[in-house]
């Protein structure tokens, strides 16, 4: 019997098999930690990181203080941190990205996260 880390992991071994981005259409690589979400826009042409963002990026510029970890608060933290990758990627002339939810999955923060980046101005 596999536990969830290791199906989490089966899962994202799948997904990478056919996710693949280049320096034009990169790839945002997401991950979910208890407190944070942080992503990645990767060209694994190049094997290069583009640029990458935090969930704790945004709540540094909002209050020094210890961020909120309620699940609500969350779920705003990904929706924004969504936006950001959005802005930044803009600002480097990318709009067209492959999405890899990292085997986690589409619900939730996920879905959060992947919605702020569509607003933002992303298409995947």
């Amino acid at each position: 019997m596999f536990n969830r880390k290791e199906n989490r992991q089966k899962r994202h071994k799948r997904i990478r098999a056919k996710a693949f981005g280049t320096a034009s259409v990169p790839r945002l690589c997401v991950f979910r930690s208890n407190k944070h979400i942080h992503a990645q826009l990767i060209d694994d042409s190049a094997g290069k990181t583009i640029l990458s963002i935090s969930d704790i990026e945004k709540s540094e510029k909002k209050s020094p203080q210890k961020s909120d970890i309620s699940v609500g608060r969350k779920l705003a933290a990904a929706r924004e941190a969504g936006k950001l990758i959005a802005e930044k990627a803009i600002k480097n002339k990318i709009e067209k990205i492959v999405f890899d939810r990292g085997g986690y999955q589409y619900h939730g923060r996920i879905k959060a996260f992947a919605d702020g980046a569509r607003e933002g101005g992303l298409k995947f």
